[in-house]
């Protein structure tokens, strides 16, 4: 006996094919149209145009239409270059040092403010500075803080009989890295801070104080009601770091440019140095290649934060 389990009900029509269905919705392809007609210009054909340029070389003094094909030279060349080692440890070291301690920095700060307190308000107001500030403002008055002839901070440590003599924060390659990470932590914490009290507003207070009234600590009500509601705002507010971070230019580039000695390049400096400093266009859209992959596999890890957040919400 022949199953008809999988055959379409009687009646019932055909289900029409994509190109159908696209069809019969003509018109709301036509409202959306400009927009993909301006992502195609302004997205996809640099992507492609970048791509394309990577399998190039582009010595100096020619033009860009001079240039010669070399397939995956540009790649092997970075892939073996000592250059590129130690500019891939200092953006690991500078994105995964911000982020974290950016984020521990915002998730304390966003603890403190939740309760109810005196003069909460303006503190609030005054930790969000440092994030609304303009970020090449806050370069250059960084820059001069660190400054190792009359930076502040220097003359302070001096002051106090911390040091002996002003340091060269900004000038010495063992510690311009870490003199940079604090800028850029001082700069983002602030927004982990707001993500995470956004996220403290969710967290149901009926069960807050179902638990103190069993008898649970601070700690415990923490841990076991508040820490797993901020679990999904924690996860994309920690890749929203990570992926700023590591396509972070301002900072690092308007203080040092990369120096002393490439101690303080990270990759989109490095990217920007080799393309516009030494016209090695080829080379630096290789570079560029290899981080919009990063980029990419941060973004799919966002999206999917999100999806789970989404599903969570809704059951």
């Amino acid at each position: 006996m022949t199953s008809h389990a999988n055959a379409p009900h009687a009646g019932m029509p055909a289900r029409p094919s994509i190109l159908r269905q696209m069809w019969l919705n003509r018109a709301d392809y036509l409202y959306v149209l400009p927009a993909i007609v301006v992502m195609l210009v302004v997205i996809a054909y640099p992507i492609y145009y970048t791509i394309d340029l990577s399998f190039f070389k582009t010595p100096p003094g020619l033009q860009l239409r001079d240039k010669i094909f070399v397939g995956a030279d540009n790649y092997t060349a970075i892939l073996s270059s000592d250059v590129f080692w130690r500019v891939t440890l200092n953006t690991a070291i500078w994105t995964f040092a911000s982020t974290l301690i950016a984020f521990v920095l915002g998730y304390a700060a966003a603890l403190a403010l939740h309760r109810d307190f005196a003069g909460r308000a303006i503190l609030r107001a005054i930790l969000i500075i440092p994030w609304v500030i303009s970020a090449v403002a806050a370069s250059y008055i960084w820059k001069w803080i660190y400054h190792s002839d009359f930076g502040i901070l220097g003359a302070v440590l001096v002051q106090f009989g911390i040091l002996d003599r002003q340091p060269n924060f900004i000038d010495n390659v063992h510690t311009v890295l870490p003199s940079l990470i604090v800028v850029n932590i001082w700069r983002e914490f602030p927004f982990a801070m707001i993500m995470i009290m956004a996220g403290l507003q969710t967290v149901p207070e009926q069960l807050l104080r179902a638990a103190k009234v069993d008898g649970a600590s601070a700690w415990q009500r923490f841990w076991h009601v508040t820490f797993p509601h901020l679990r999904g705002v924690s996860t994309v507010t920690i890749l929203l770091l990570a992926v700023a971070n590591f396509n972070s230019f301002i900072i690092p580039w308007i203080m040092t440019g990369g120096g002393p000695s490439n101690a303080s390049h990270i990759w989109i400096t490095h990217i920007y140095e080799l393309a516009f400093g030494r016209q090695r266009w080829g080379v630096a859209a290789a570079y560029s290649v290899l981080l919009f992959v990063i980029l990419m596999a941060l973004g799919y890890f966002y999206v999917r934060a999100l999806s789970g957040n989404e599903k969570e919400q809704g059951a």
